[in-house]
């Protein structure tokens, strides 16, 4: 029996398989994220369930309490998001922000600035307190900045991965903001599990993350974590946000009662619930011991290469590692040719003459750390930049040794 052939359609289009798409050999993603994922969170995200089911809400449980450690609360309002980092980053903003809601935004780089702009969207009044090139915020300027402006609200990002700044006195700035009556959103997706960051002792109001940098999951699945004060102001609010998918209310009914908000990214969850489960396994002391010792290594063997880091030390991130260009070659140029020709893939940046390395989970793994400094150095050399790489990876490997 012959199949007729329907008319009135347009042809198929003429699309190439993942297998012809992608390098034969996989890249080392060695960049700002997604960062390699190790191979239990890998399997996790295989699998699809019920999203409504009793084994979903035995997951959702074992997420929310493995949060709380991670973001170091006792508060139960942990929710997930359907999304990346700056998605669990509007859930916070537009659940704690409305208009004329008083807003001071810490702006010392890419993603602080887009807090900023999320804040303005709403009709916030937004005053932005900008701080000079490659330096963290000084408290006496933060307290003269809340003092004049008087805020409810204030924004700041813990490590800036567009330019590799670290705002390090996050524990003052935020016990700052509390003594004066603001409520504070933080955001860690790079920081979060990197190093320390205390919700509760700091006093901080609502911290965000994504799944693809510290905690070493897959893209698309992030967290944000409320205060007891934060999720009052949530539940006592006059007004509806204009996000339906990232109202908080709404969202408590899947991640809280167990009922339906929206269908839910199973695979990512429980991705994100292995990614967790690996965390407190290895315990958060040891993790951040872990992230100090290989970043400040490689940071080490980068210098004795004979390359310059972008950021002083003082305000320097160690998760995201900000590299100077030489010369005038530029950030784009070093990262294909790594890529191409090294399989270690890095990152660009926003507008910066640097290229980044990331200190994510499992990229701070030794054979990760020797492979990345040779391909960078191998890279340089190529494109006819003096460096050492014999002193580079000697100072990377004693520099390890002397750490451990």
């Amino acid at each position: 029996m012959e199949h007729s052939v329907e008319t009135g359609f347009s042809p198929a289009p003429e699309i190439s398989s993942l297998s012809e798409i992608l390098p034969a050999e996989p890249l080392l993603m060695m960049g700002a994220g997604p960062v390699p994922i190790p191979e239990l969170v890998a399997n996790a995200n295989r699998h699809v369930i019920n999203h409504l089911g009793a084994t979903m809400s035995k997951i959702i449980g074992q997420v929310k309490e493995m949060s709380q450690y991670v973001f170091q609360t006792q508060s139960p309002w942990i929710l997930g998001v359907a999304g990346p980092g700056s998605a669990a980053m509007e859930m916070a903003i537009a659940n704690l922000v409305t208009k004329d809601t008083r807003v001071l935004c810490v702006c010392n780089g890419y993603f602080s600035h887009r807090m900023a702009e999320m804040c303005q969207r709403l009709g916030a009044n937004v005053e932005i307190l900008s701080c000079p090139d490659k330096s963290q915020v000084e408290l006496d300027r933060f307290v003269a900045a809340i003092e004049q402006f008087e805020p409810d609200c204030i924004t700041i990002v813990q490590g800036e991965t567009s330019n590799t700044t670290f705002n390090k006195n996050l524990p003052a700035l935020a016990s700052e903001a509390k003594k004066r009556g603001c409520l504070t959103i933080i955001d860690a997706v790079c920081t979060l599990s990197t190093m320390p960051l205390q919700m509760d002792n700091w006093e901080i109001d609502a911290v965000i993350t994504g799944g693809q940098k510290g905690l070493s999951s897959i893209p698309g699945v992030s967290l944000v974590a409320f205060s007891e004060a934060a999720w009052n102001k949530v539940q006592t609010r006059n007004w509806t946000p204009a996000h339906w998918c990232l109202d908080a209310k709404l969202a408590e009914n899947f991640w809280h009662k167990g009922s339906y908000h929206y269908t839910a990214p199973v695979s990512g969850v429980l991705a994100l619930h292995e990614a967790l489960r690996l965390i407190c396994l290895e315990g958060l002391q040891a993790r951040f011991m872990r992230h100090e010792r290989c970043s400040k290594s490689l940071q080490n063997g980068i210098q004795a290469m004979g390359l310059e880091l972008f950021i002083p030390e003082e305000s320097r991130l160690n998760s995201v590692i900000g590299i100077q260009t030489p010369g005038s070659i530029s950030n784009r140029d070093i990262c294909a040719y790594m890529s191409k020709n090294y399989q270690v893939e890095i990152s660009g940046s926003f507008g910066l003459p640097i290229v980044r390395i990331g200190q994510m989970g499992e990229q701070c793994r030794a054979q990760n750390l020797f492979r990345t400094l040779h391909a960078l150095g191998c890279t340089m050399r190529d494109l006819r930049v003096p460096v050492d790489i014999p002193r580079g990876m000697g100072e990377l490997e004693s520099s390890l040794i002397g750490c451990a």
